[in-house]
């Protein structure tokens, strides 16, 4: 299965909802553009990784490079319900320990609060 993306917002957070495989080649090249270009947009990002079936090295090095043009931007990415082989993955490569994971969009959401600054009032 292609690597198929959906984004929405909430509360001024991109929530980009991953299906299929992150692999070499358009998959990994489209999650990445995808990413950068909401990085332009918003200080946030979660990749809602349920329904993702494989990720390859590739794939791993998408995330990652994901993750540091959002730091470069001032943004952050996080992750939100990571299969077992995901999971499985960012811990063998010990990558999981730059990434935020939550287990619902809801948690992560929440979790940007204190850094969108901006008072409400």
């Amino acid at each position: 299965m292609v690597l198929k993306l959906d984004v929405s917002r909430a509360k001024g957070i991109a929530v980009i909802r991953c299906r299929g495989r992150i692999v070499f080649g358009e998959e990994a090249d489209e999650l990445r553009r995808v990413t950068l270009g909401l990085l332009n947009e918003t200080q946030g990002v979660v990749l809602n990784l349920a329904w993702i079936e494989c990720i390859d090295s590739s794939g791993l090095g998408s995330l990652v490079a994901s993750f540091i043009s959002a730091r470069h931007h001032g943004a952050e990415i996080k992750f939100v319900a990571l299969p077992a082989k995901v999971r499985e993955v960012l811990t063998t490569t010990k990558v999981d320990r730059l990434f935020e994971v939550y287990g619902s969009v809801e948690e992560a959401i929440v979790s940007f609060r204190p850094l969108r600054g901006a008072a409400a009032g």
